[in-house]
């Protein structure tokens, strides 16, 4: 009903690793992604700390 039929979020050990699977699964044809940079609490109080 909206831009996404369902959200999956998985872990990876690097981004390579995480890129390389979002290629092979949208090869297939059937299937688009779109990936979002997740950060850690303690990364995040660091980037909010930038903008004070």
């Amino acid at each position: 009903m909206g831009a996404y039929d369902g959200v999956v979020l998985f872990d990876a050990p690097d981004d390579e690793t995480m890129t390389a699977f979002a290629l092979k699964v949208s090869s297939l044809g059937n299937v688009k992604t779109q990936t979002l940079r997740a950060f850690r609490k303690e990364e995040m109080e660091g980037i909010l700390a930038k903008i004070k």
